[in-house]
C-alpha cells in the first residue's frame, strides 16, 4: 500500500478524532513532509482534508468521495464487499461484476463507481448515473440457498439499503415492491438482479444485485419530469450522507439480511416498508393488464393483489411489471 491510500486508511480508522503528523509519520514508517504531501495529494483528489494546529489531521464529516479505503473502514461483513473494485467512471458495475463472477470471482466480490456511463435499470431502461451524487455497486453472489428462494435476494436487498438509508440519515424510507426504494413519496434507489442458472437450470451459479441509490442532490441532474418520480437522500432529508460510509453500511445490512432468506427474517421488516399495500393498484401480468387492491407480501416476498371479482393473484417479480398505485 502507497503513503496515500495508507494515510487514507489511518485517517478513515481515525472516524471523528485527530492524528498528530508525527504519529503518522510514526504510523506509517515515513517522514512528516511525506504525510505532508501525502495529505495535499489526497485534497486534490477531492478528499476534504481537516488539519488543526496541535492537533493533527482528520477527514471531515462532509466528506463525498467514494475509495476502497473508506468503504473498508465502513464494513462489518465476512464476505461482501471482500474483495473490493472501485473505480471512478465505469459502463455498468452490473456488466462489470458478471464479467468477474464468469472468471471466478468468489462470493461477496463487490465492484463500486462514482459513475456509469452505460447503467441498467428493470426492463432494460437506462439508469442516471452522474458523477458525485450516487452509489453504483454489485455484489456477485454465490449462495446456498435453492433457486425457488432465490428471487427474494432483491426484496433483502431493498430492506438493506432502506435500513442503512435510515440509520444514517435519521429519516423514514419505504419501499416500493418489488425493487424500489422511497424517500418524501419519490424514488431514491433501484435494485437490479441479475441471475447465471447451471446446466438445466437446477441450480444458481451466480447472482448479481446491483444497487444504485442517490445519495448528493440530483436536483441539476434530473430534468423537471423526472424530479417529479426520483429525487435523493439529500434532496428529501436535507442530510449530506459520506457516501462511502453508506455503502460500507449497505453491505453490512445486506449479509445479514441475506442469512435470513431461507427463513423469511427479513419479510417483517419488508413488509412494515412496503408502500403499495392497501392501496388500489394497476399493473401488467405478462401481456395482460390487472387492477386490483393491494393486500400484502406473502412469504416468497410476491406481492398478493386482490381483484374486483375477488380472485386473489400472487405476483412475482418476473411476471408483473409497472405495478403503479392508481391515482
Amino acid at each position: 500500500m502507497n503513503v496515500k491510500a495508507a494515510l487514507l486508511s489511518a485517517l478513515a480508522g481515525a472516524g471523528e478524532g485527530y492524528i498528530s503528523g508525527s504519529a503518522l509519520a510514526e504510523q506509517l514508517s515515513v517522514s512528516r513532509n511525506a504525510v505532508w504531501k501525502a495529505v495535499k495529494a489526497l485534497e486534490g483528489e477531492g478528499y476534504t482534508i481537516e488539519s488543526v494546529t496541535a492537533k493533527g489531521y482528520r477527514l471531515s464529516g462532509d466528506n463525498n468521495r467514494l475509495s476502497a479505503e473508506l468503504i473498508t473502514q465502513a464494513l462489518h461483513t465476512e464476505k461482501l464487499g471482500r474483495p473490493l473494485f472501485v473505480h471512478d467512471e465505469i459502463g455498468s458495475t452490473n456488466a462489470a461484476a458478471k464479467e468477474l463472477a464468469g472468471q471466478g470471482a468468489v462470493h461477496g466480490t463487490t465492484v463500486v463507481a462514482d459513475r456509469q456511463t452505460a447503467g441498467r435499470g428493470r426492463m432494460g431502461r437506462s439508469f442516471e448515473s452522474p458523477s458525485g451524487t450516487g452509489i453504483y455497486m454489485s455484489i456477485i453472489l454465490r449462495p446456498e440457498f435453492g433457486i425457488e428462494q432465490a428471487p427474494m435476494m432483491t426484496s433483502a436487498a431493498a430492506c438493506a439499503v432502506a435500513v442503512a438509508v435510515e440509520k444514517l440519515s435519521g429519516s423514514k424510507t419505504q419501499i416500493k415492491w418489488v425493487n424500489d426504494v422511497y424517500m418524501d413519496g419519490r424514488k431514491i434507489c433501484g435494485i437490479l438482479t441479475e441471475a447465471s442458472f447451471g446446466l438445466e437450470a437446477k441450480s444458481l451459479d451466480y447472482a448479481v444485485i446491483g444497487i444504485g441509490i442517490n445519495v448528493r442532490s440530483v436536483k441539476s441532474a434530473l430534468d423537471t419530469q423526472l424530479q417529479t418520480v426520483a429525487t435523493s437522500i439529500e434532496d428529501a432529508c436535507g442530510k449530506k450522507l459520506d457516501r462511502s460510509r453508506l455503502c460500507g453500511e449497505i453491505l453490512s445490512q445486506l449479509e445479514r439480511y441475506l442469512a435470513t432468506i431461507e427463513n423469511g427474517g427479513f419479510l417483517e421488516d419488508y413488509r412494515s416498508r412496503e408502500l403499495l399495500t392497501g392501496n388500489r393498484i394497476t399493473a401488467n401480468l405478462g401481456t395482460r393488464p390487472i387492477e386490483g387492491e393491494a393486500v400484502g407480501i406473502d412469504d416468497s416476498a410476491n406481492l398478493i393483489v386482490r381483484l374486483d371479482s375477488g380472485e386473489e393473484i400472487h405476483l412475482s417479480s418476473g411476471e408483473a411489471s409497472l405495478c403503479r398505485i392508481k391515482k
